[in-house]
């Protein structure tokens, strides 16, 4: 299912929203009617919480199937909500806060800024249970900004090249694609937000755009689409 929405008239749904394909953890002052379309949408319960305190949960931690790499401001109550879960919860060691906005994952791999340590890499690796490449992408280091993942696809910043794109593919062990949302915005991965059951995208998203999103993220069975001959007349 694919849905637009935009959290209190801001189109940086993914910077507000964390998604897995088991949860989704939203900010605590999110409107109930929004956490609800939230559940439908990706067919999974919604929890809320905070992360250092602060409701941009999307940008202060990244997620998958297998845990959760968080802000080193995480308070610890946040922890213990998250460990009650059944999440495996990791801070990520250095200066850097905003972990969603320099990482991307799948349950298969997650592509990294160049400016994190080993030692942050390595926490990565054993949190998320993935393979760990780091890399700048389309000149740019805010690699969860510019990537939007799932287990059934990725979208990218439009300006990706094509190596970049079948990098990814290597890493995530899944087909994807570029494309924009929220009427052109290139930075997918802060508009929006997805997994492996659905996706919320910017509410200005034109059609093109969703189409684009519903291919890229294997939402369409392309097996299923045919083209009829023409009738005779």
């Amino acid at each position: 299912m694919l849905r637009r929405i935009n959290i209190v008239d801001n189109p940086n749904i993914g910077v507000f929203i964390l998604a897995t394909d088991d949860l989704a953890i939203v900010p605590y002052n999110l409107l109930d009617e929004k956490v609800k379309l939230i559940e439908e949408t990706l067919e999974v319960e919604a929890v809320k919480s905070s992360i250092s305190g602060c409701n941009l949960i999307g940008s202060l931690a990244v997620a998958n199937s297998n845990g959760i790499v968080v802000s080193p401001h995480v308070l610890d109550r946040e922890v213990k909500q998250f460990e009650e879960l059944g999440l495996n919860v990791a801070t990520i060691p250095g200066n850097y806060t905003a972990v969603g906005n320099i990482v991307a994952a799948n349950d298969t791999g997650a592509i990294v800024s160049p400016f994190l340590s080993d030692g942050a890499v390595k926490v990565i690796e054993d949190t998320l249970d993935v393979n760990v490449e780091s890399t700048s992408m389309v000149g740019s280091d805010i690699i969860g900004s510019l990537i939007t993942v799932t287990n059934k696809g990725f979208l990218m910043d439009k300006n990706a090249t094509e190596t970049e794109v079948d990098f990814a593919r290597d890493v995530f062990g899944v087909e994807g694609d570029i494309g924009t949302v929220g009427r052109g915005i290139s930075l997918v991965g802060a508009c929006s937000l997805a997994n492996s059951s659905g996706a919320i995208v910017a509410k200005e998203s034109t059609g093109p755009e969703m189409a684009r999103v519903e291919e890229a993220l294997g939402f369409l069975d392309l097996s299923l689409i045919h083209i009829s001959e023409p009738t005779r007349p």
